[in-house]
Order: structure tokens, then C-alpha cells, then sequence
């Protein structure tokens, strides 16, 4: 177990990419923190799925856009396990539209959740990982922050920020023994890919060389990986799961 004993905090972990991270760092031995903002019944039957199999599970129901609660979440998780090893910053929205026609709320909502949302977890956390000389920050951008995307220019910024974040926090707290990574998957077999209409999906398969989109799985291994001993060397990297899309 990659994992094992750890304790780690997954934002936006009720459902997709954040349900498949929470999933596999349970199953690597992981104790595991998420929140959710609108679905408890999913929140609650992944804990359930994780406690049945052994695990243990702790929910919030806290939004990433407030930082008193997301501050209260991580003493929570703190008091509760007796540690905090691991962050994963997954909470994230679309307002997609044209320039022209986005509202300054359809902006305001996207960064706050996508980058400040990030932000709040990282600040209530850090002096935590600073003090004890070792933690683990797994940022979630996309592809989208790598080379924009036409009618989601909030989202793009939001995720480009995100790297930013990524590098400049890695250099920040590398002395700590405190690493700092970003995975920017591509089109990801999740509800919102599922939602597309069938000729937008068949377009956007043309320009994925492995001609085919990602899993949730695939993601969280990934994320694994970063969070485990065998990534102990690698901070301030982006690492891409788009099947080819981002070259």
C-alpha cells in the first residue's frame, strides 16, 4: 500500500476525477477527508464504499470558497486522524460561454472556486506541513490552463492560474520538505463528457492521439503516484493524463 497511514484532504471528492482520487488513495491505505457542497447522498454512499472495504472516511459538507470553513475542516481532519500528510485541490466549476456574453459573476464564480478555492485549503494547511517538515499538495489543473480552450476563458485563467501556484509554491516550500505537483487531465470520461453531443465528441477524439478519453482511475493513479514515496524527488511539476492532447 503506496499510502498506507497517511491522511489526506480531497476536495471535491463526492464525485469524477475527485471521487476516483478519493477512491484510490483509500485503496493504497490512505485515510481519507472530502468535501462536497450539494450532494450528501453521493458523499455519504462513498463513505460507506470505503468503510465496507476497510477504510476509513471523514465528509464536510464545506464549500472551498469560504476559508473559515475550510479552515475548520482541516483542524477537523486534523483532531480526528492526529495528522495531515496530503491535500488535493479538485474542487472546480464551469461558466462556460463566449467573452462577450460572460457575466462578471459567471467570472467571479470560476476563480474563486477554481484558484481561491485552492488557496484556501493550501493556507490552512501549510504551516501545518511547514512545522512538521514534510507534506504533500496535489494541485488539479486541466489542459485548459496549458493551451486554452474558445468559450471558457474563466476556466482556463482559473486553471493557468493554478499553475502558477503550482511552481511558485514549490520553490516557496521545497526547504520544508513540502512538495507541490499540478495534474492537468484532458477530456476525462466524467459526467460533464458525457453531457457533449455525440458529433463534439466525435471532433474532439480527432485530436487526441490514443483516440480515446481518459478514465477517472487513470487520473487518481496518477495522483497516487505524486502522493507516494516513489514521486519523493518530483515537485513543481505539471503532469498531463490527456491521452496525447496538450502536445
Amino acid at each position: 500500500m503506496l499510502l498506507k497511514n497517511k491522511v489526506a484532504i480531497i476536495t471535491g471528492g463526492s464525485r469524477g476525477i475527485g471521487e476516483a482520487i478519493v477512491l484510490e488513495f483509500a485503496r493504497q491505505g490512505a485515510r481519507v477527508a472530502f468535501n462536497f457542497v450539494k450532494s450528501e447522498e453521493k458523499a455519504l454512499k462513498l463513505k460507506k464504499r470505503i468503510e465496507e472495504n476497510g477504510g476509513e472516511a471523514l465528509t464536510f459538507r464545506q464549500d472551498v470558497k469560504d476559508y473559515n470553513a475550510i479552515k475548520v475542516m482541516v483542524e477537523g481532519v486534523r483532531s480526528h486522524f492526529g495528522r495531515l500528510d496530503i491535500i488535493v485541490n479538485n474542487a472546480g466549476i464551469l461558466r462556460d460561454k463566449a467573452l462577450m456574453l460572460m457575466e462578471e459573476q459567471d467570472w467571479e464564480d470560476v476563480i474563486s472556486t477554481n484558484l481561491s478555492g485552492a488557496f484556501n485549503l493550501i493556507r490552512a494547511a501549510i504551516v501545518t506541513f511547514m512545522k512538521q517538515k514534510s507534506g504533500n499538495i496535489i494541485n488539479i489543473t486541466s489542459v485548459a490552463g496549458i493551451k486554452g480552450m474558445p468559450r471558457q476563458v474563466n476556466y482556463s485563467a482559473s486553471k493557468a492560474g493554478i499553475i502558477g501556484l503550482t511552481k511558485a509554491l514549490a520553490k516557496e516550500v521545497g526547504p520544508y520538505n513540502v512538495r507541490v505537483n499540478a495534474i492537468a487531465p484532458g477530456y476525462i470520461d466524467t459526467d460533464m463528457v458525457k453531457d457533449l453531443k455525440e458529433r463534439h465528441k466525435t471532433d474532439i477524439l480527432k485530436n487526441i492521439p490514443l483516440s480515446r478519453f481518459g478514465r477517472a482511475e487513470e487520473v487518481g493513479k496518477v495522483a497516487v503516484f505524486l502522493a507516494s514515496e516513489k514521486a519523493k524527488y518530483i515537485t513543481g511539476q505539471v503532469i498531463t493524463v490527456d491521452g496525447g492532447l496538450a502536445m
